[in-house]
């Protein structure tokens, strides 16, 4: 059972975090972010890996202790040790690279990769 204080996976548009739930409010907890498990996925999330006429958005992971109000139904016990935020964000955007790295050429792809590379120089510097 999800109590204020859990520690909790929680699916937040299209990535997932690691968190502890410090309120509930109705359908959803409020959720403080510790650490990324993967980060969300690059473009217009009401047209996936589309480009054309779309406005294709950079998308950032939610920051270390950034709070989020998370539906119940996305949320669940995490018992694991809770990884370094700065580490896990650096482990998800990689994989997310690698993934886009193996997928066939596409506009998607590359506007994708762009973004990444631009949030990776401003993540880590």
């Amino acid at each position: 059972m999800i109590t204020i204080g859990s520690v909790v996976k929680a699916r937040y548009k299209t990535g997932s975090y690691i968190g502890k739930v410090k309120e509930e409010r109705g359908k959803f907890f409020l959720v403080e972010i510790l650490a990324v498990l993967k980060h969300p996925q690059q473009g217009d999330l009401h047209n996936p890996k589309q480009t054309e006429d779309v406005f294709f958005h950079e998308r950032r992971a939610l920051a270390h202790h950034e709070k989020a109000n998370i539906q119940k139904t996305a949320v669940s016990l995490y018992e694991e040790d809770v990884p370094d935020y700065s580490d896990s964000l650096q482990t998800a955007l990689e994989q997310l690279q690698q993934t886009l790295h193996n997928e066939p050429a596409s506009p998607y792809q590359q506007l994708a990769l762009a973004n990444l590379a631009s949030l990776k120089k401003d993540y880590f510097g």
